[in-house]
Order: structure tokens, then sequence, then C-alpha cells
């Protein structure tokens, strides 16, 4: 059976030959592993933004306008959501004790963040994505791996309050190096 991965290639042609990389120093760097398919994701395009309209994260991506890179993105939003839980309830996914989310990408113009939720004993590749509302209490929890939620996000297939079809007609990858 054919991977999410393998049908957004098919959908977004690569334009380069995929990155090899050393993926332990970034683990190390975020405090965990990764999910296989996100680090495939991020080998194969890069940091960008799929469809106008989610950002995917990279290791090691600098950019002067948008934070792309992992590791930093990482760091901003464990303080953000920190403060955030100060006067705000966390949802009940993250109230269990060593439950943390990760965030892998964002969405243009919304403030919604993709995140993967992280529970204790369980692989990476069993990870839940997680979206947040940019401007608002609301979370939703996605029984997929990031690439299987970026997918559906892209072809409508999604049971989701923040997409409501399609994410565009043709579909599109724009790496981050087009952005001034």
């Amino acid at each position: 059976m054919p991977s999410a991965l393998s049908w957004i290639t098919e959908l977004i042609p690569p334009r380069t030959t995929p990155r090899s990389r050393s993926w332990e120093p970034v683990e190390n760097e975020v405090g965990t592993l990764l999910p296989t398919d996100y680090k495939q994701l991020a080998d194969i395009y890069g940091a960008g933004l799929f469809d106008e309209t989610i950002w995917l994260l990279e290791p090691g991506c600098h950019h002067k306008i948008y934070n792309l890179n992992l590791a930093s993105v990482v760091k901003e939003r464990e303080e953000v959501l920190a403060n955030l839980w100060e006067f705000e309830d966390k949802p009940a996914e993250l109230r269990e004790d060593g439950v943390r989310v990760l965030p892998w990408a964002f969405c243009e113009g919304s403030g919604n963040f993709l995140y993967w939720l992280l529970q204790p004993g369980q692989a990476p590749d069993d990870w839940t994505v997680m979206l947040n509302e940019g401007r608002g209490p609301e979370w939703e929890s996605h029984r997929l791996s990031c690439s299987q939620f970026l997918f559906a996000a892209m072809t409508g297939d999604i049971d989701s309050f923040y997409f409501d079809g399609p994410l565009a007609t043709t579909h599109r990858f724009q790496p981050i190096t087009e952005f001034v």
C-alpha cells in the first residue's frame, strides 16, 4: 500500500534530489526522536509552503523573515504554551504526566500550529497530530502521521473545522528559498 508521502510526491514532484542529513544532532536538540515520515518529508522538500497554506518546519532553516527552524520554533512554542496554560486550561490530551506537544508546521495567516502529541512510551511513528487554533483555545486531534495529515488536508479528505475542502486545485510546494 502506498504511503501518504508517496502520494504527496505524486501530487507535487520534488524539484531536487532528497538531502541526506544526520538526524541525531537534530533529535538531541529537540529532545526526542522524530517520526520517519517527517524526516523523509523534510529531506525531500525542506522548509517551505504547501498549497499556500501549510509551512513545513525544517532543522537548521535560517531565513531573515520566516522562522522555519524546527529547533527554535520548538523552544518558542514551549514558552508560548507554558505562558498560555497559566491562565487557560490545557486540552484533556495534554494533562497526563510526561505528555508534550512538538510543532512541525504552521498555517499561513491564521497562526494555527500543527503539533505532534508525544505520549510516554509511544514511538514517534505512532504520534497523533494536533492542530491548535492560533488565536483561540481550540485544539483538534487527528490520529494521523504528519504526512497523512498533510495529504488529507491538501486533498480535502480530513474532518477538520479549519480545513473545509482541498487546499488548492493545483497543488504546489514553494521552498523557503523562493521567499525574499
